[in-house]
């Protein structure tokens, strides 16, 4: 734990006086008004910076060209483009993944597509599509604001967002139909913006009324521990209202929305626009965005308007109703349906929701935002329900109720956050940055591509005595749709009244959205041979199950729940979601025990081999086909990586000792044999080690490797060790033995070919980086730390290591500032061996920031992650809040923005507060429980193979 003292001197480095008064912030001291201290932080008019991505040096792009990557890359991009598809990673077409530094809090819970938000206001970065990300704002979509007071002599009407923008179009002014004819007003420079995910609030201190305080809350609810809603796509804005005039002000606020989800989208045509009050409506995807109305509060809408000439009401004219009126005409309510838009044509919907102020009084009106798009369907895969739809059911009304029910729930919403956030923030021993970071950092498992589908795991037996799996041939079990009701909750002239955009596009435009009729599959095996133990599951299964759950490894590499960066970001879900982080692994277990045997070429090598080895763990569950056609990355064949089945034994071993959960074990124990045992095949001299190949044969897949290495030996004697606990545990004895007779074998092979009196070379090569310093070295030692195992090595080692790690990877690298450099000489000049050498890798120093908490060096674990607060999300920083990329160069410069692995801060809070079964598991050392029975050449049958 941190010590009491250790960060007295920075605890208040982060003030909210230097972004708020303290007047402003008193007056907004009610209802959750005023953001936090420990909030993330910017003026709406602070400088944006520009960001640059990393280049390939000369002598890397000439030994690109020697393998003829990039030729073969070159051709498979445009193969798979000829088939409609995406590859999952293309370096060639980047225009789905445009940066921005404007980045803010995205919307709505996990897995059902989202929606993010600057902090200026815009709404961008949409991926309502799986694996496709529109990064440009849609700029209709806003808030505005219309003041006028008693007396008439003072008015304002603005736009609540800073400054003008080149995407209003063409023409300017008042001739504009369009959004452009608007009131970009604000200059932002006495608003600003705060952050602590999923919540986030915006501050207009007098502008653009000097007598209007004005603050806006953005609610969405990811709720740990909260397996239903926090799978909801919706979210909350509630704006608080404090008049310090003298004169009773009358508010009107605005909610705009296009019909569109991104990109060019709006101009499709086939759209329709319906004023709702929880009414229905009937496309693939639906927004609805909806007000409350109260005895206080007025509520109109105008269900559609448009931004071009031919509207029959253009943007224009709603501005200059909002205007003259402050709301529209009642009977708007029963206008129905509109025509469906032309191709060309951009349908808009405005709800309106207005309030008198008195002098010195206070108001509070709270808008929604909700969308429906039900259905998953992959470009070769099968059609699936999203998770949100157990509840809310796959029918026409989902994304009205949505919103309806938002409106009534955020209030318990925000009271479970809070409970959630409390003892965090409230933790003096730790730094101001860590705390809001910590949080803001979960932006990923919103805005970073997330699928979570309601899908029944059914009851799995994957393996017998031997852990080998039954053959089953290619089974398919289809669910019939089911709707339920969500409550309504009070009186609809209260709860919700409001406008909707729905968007109706056709198979092309979504990915081939199936037909509304069709059967959904939510579970098959395809090619793979596991065995079905039963297709039915009781009504109290059905309940507690969370169903499956996708995450990409980042947004510009399409590769779903990539498996070697799982391995960093998994403590964030085993923190706070446990039985999704265990759904995943009970996939991989079940990929462990299949074969595809579809041939794949792999581009660096130009080799070819199957898709999927048995045995070996895959590199993800795929991108066109995920959980059916695994292993999308096809740069080297994983089947020889040497880091997946170790980390995949480390993963499951913590996640067991962590939860206790005695049926996971059994599960997934038959995969984690298969696993160990896949393995002996590199061991080649008999030291109980594993060797790499002299290719770059882990998640650092550039960077080639020779020998033993620091990296996958530390990985693979952890996996020995969890290995021999779990089958010890499991009644496995036969098992036990043989691991800890193969962990008391390789480790002094490991430390005589290693360790070098300070810290443990990069491999046992003898390449001009054999001993380079890598951040990683200890990547094993910290599971085992986190699994209540005991250590590796001594503590000398441990932290001599370490210690070197902080002096030259950290601190040699601008005084701190960065992170931690991937490899370091030990003259103290970076390893400039490769590009992944020379670059920071955001989730490993948070890695490395944990392994060192573990070992008692809680200052030199906050300086070095501070380092990765300090260049990426500091406001002297590079720029990357909210989109935190997988590393940065020396300069700054980025590699894969919105990235997994930099969930591994959620590793640091884990060593924090290890959970209660691992800080009281048995004090006897469980390797020493472990009694081994005398055997021939003091080897087990088991270790020789079956």
């Amino acid at each position: 734990m941190v010590s009491g003292s250790l960060f007295h001197s920075r605890k208040n480095s982060w003030p909210a006086q230097e972004y708020i008064s303290k007047s402003t912030l008193h007056l907004l001291d009610f209802d959750d008004a005023a953001p936090p201290e420990q909030a993330w932080r910017r003026k709406l008019n602070s400088h944006a910076n520009l960001l640059k991505e990393f280049s390939v040096t000369f002598m890397e792009a000439i030994k690109m060209a020697s393998v003829k990557l990039g030729v073969r890359m070159w051709s498979y991009v445009r193969e798979e483009a000829s088939h409609g598809r995406k590859a999952p990673i293309d370096p060639f077409n980047r225009e789905s993944c445009k940066p921005s530094a404007t980045q803010g809090v995205p919307l709505g819970g996990m897995g059902s597509g989202s929606i993010s938000r600057g902090f200026r206001g815009e709404f961008r970065q949409w991926q309502i599509i799986p694996g496709v990300c529109e990064a440009s704002p849609v700029m209709a979509n806003q808030f505005s604001i219309f003041i006028s007071r008693d007396g008439g002599n003072k008015s304002f009407a603005s736009v609540l967002a800073p400054g003008q923008h080149d995407c209003l179009g063409s023409r300017k002014g008042a001739d504009d139909p369009g959004i452009s004819s608007w009131g970009w007003n604000l200059n932002g420079q006495h608003s600003t913006y705060h952050a602590l995910f999923p919540r986030a609030w915006t501050i207009y201190d007098g502008e653009p009324d000097p007598e209007l305080k004005v603050s806006c809350r953005q609610i969405s609810p990811f709720i740990p521990h909260n397996y239903r809603e926090s799978s909801l796509p919706a979210a909350v804005f509630v704006y608080t209202l404090v008049n310090t005039g003298k004169e009773r002000a009358k508010v009107s606020l605005l909610f705009t929305w296009a019909n569109s989800i991104g990109g060019n989208s709006h101009l499709a045509g086939d759209h329709v626009n319906e004023p709702f009050m929880t009414a229905k409506g009937n496309p693939p995807v639906t927004f609805a965005i909806a007000a409350s109305e109260t005895q206080n509060v007025s509520v109109s809408v105008l269900p559609c308007f448009g931004l071009s000439e031919g509207s029959s009401v253009t943007a224009k004219d709603m501005w200059h109703k909002m205007v003259q009126d402050g709301q529209f005409d009642r009977e708007n309510f029963s206008s129905g349906p509109s025509m469906p838009s032309s191709p060309g044509e951009t349908l808009c919907a405005a709800v309106s929701a207005s309030a008198w102020v008195e002098p010195q009084g206070k108001c509070t009106v709270a808008f929604s935002l909700a969308w429906s798009s039900p259905k998953v369907k992959f470009s070769k895969g099968s059609t699936y329900h999203r998770r949100y739809t157990k509840f809310y059911g796959a029918s026409e009304g989902a994304a009205a109720d949505l919103a309806h029910d938002a409106l009534t729930h955020y209030k318990r919403w925000e009271e479970e956050i809070e409970k959630w956030q409390s003892p965090v923030l409230k933790d003096e021993k730790l730094p101001e940055w860590y705390k809001f970071t910590l949080f803001n950092e979960l932006y990923f498992l919103v805005a970073g591509g997330t699928i979570w589908i309601d899908s029944p795991l059914l009851s799995l037996n994957m393996g017998n005595d031997h852990g080998q799996p039954k053959d089953l041939e290619c089974s398919t079990v289809k669910v019939t749709e089911a709707r339920v009701d969500c409550p309504q909750g009070a009186d609809n002239s209260y709860d919700s009244t409001a406008t909707n955009g729905q968007y109706h596009v056709d198979e092309q435009d979504v990915g081939d959205v199936s037909d509304e009729n069709e059967s959904v599959e939510t579970f098959r095996e395809g090619n793979s041979t596991t065995a079905l133990q039963s297709l039915i599951m009781t009504d109290q299964e059905y309940d507690n199950d969370v169903g499956r759950f996708l995450y990409l490894e980042g947004v510009e590499y399409v590769m779903w729940c990539t498996y070697d960066v799982h391995f960093y970001a998994s403590f964030a879900l085993l923190e706070l979601f446990p039985r999704i982080e265990l759904n995943i692994q009970r996939d991989f277990a079940k990929a462990v025990l299949s074969e595809d045997g579809r041939k794949v070429k792999f581009l660096a090598e130009g080799n070819w081999g199957i898709r999927k080895v048995r045995g070996a763990v895959p590199h993800d569950l795929g991108m066109h086909d995920p959980w059916h056609e695994m292993n999308a990355y096809n740069i080297h064949d994983t089947s020889q990586w040497k880091d997946l089945n170790p980390k995949f034994v480390l993963q499951v071993y913590r996640d067991f000792a962590a939860t206790g959960d005695m049926s996971f074990g059994v599960d997934v124990w038959p995969a984690v044999r298969t696993a160990m045992e896949y393995m002996d095949q590199f061991d080649r001299d008999n030291d109980g080690l594993i060797e790499n190949d002299g290719f770059p044969d882990q998640t650092y897949d550039t960077w080639t490797v020779h020998g033993v290495s620091a990296y996958c030996g530390c990985l693979w004697l952890a996996a020995l060790q969890a290995a021999a606990a779990m089958a010890l545990q499991l009644g496995d004895q036969d098992f036990a033995e043989t691991m800890k007779r193969k962990y008391l074998k390789a480790k002094p092979a490991f430390e005589e070919k290693l360790w070098n009196g300070s810290y443990f070379n990069y491999d046992s090569g003898s390449s001009g980086n054999s001993k380079s310093i890598q951040a990683d070295q200890l990547a094993g030692q910290w599971y085992t730390a986190s699994s209540g195992l005991p250590p590796l090595f001594d503590d000398f080692k441990i932290k001599s290591a370490l210690r070197k790690v902080y002096d030259f990877n950290v601190m040699k690298v601008k005084g701190g500032r960065m992170g931690a450099v991937n490899g370091m000489n030990p003259n103290g000049k970076v390893d400039d061996t490769c590009m992944q050498s020379r670059e920071i890798w955001t989730g490993v120093t948070y890695g490395v920031a944990a392994t060192m908490i573990l070992a008692g060096m809680e200052e030199e674990a906050f300086t070095t992650a501070e380092g990765i607060f300090l260049a990426g999300w500091s406001e002297e920083g590079y720029g990357y809040w909210f989109q935190t990329p997988e590393g940065w160069t020396m300069d700054g410069h980025y590699r894969s923005l919105i990235y997994m692995r930099p969930l591994s801060i959620w590793g640091m809070q884990y060593a924090l507060t290890l959970p209660k079964a691992i800080l009281e598991a048995p004090r006897v050392n469980i390797m020493d429980r472990i009694h081994l029975s005398p055997v021939n050449g003091g080897l087990s049958h088991n270790e020789k193979g079956n």
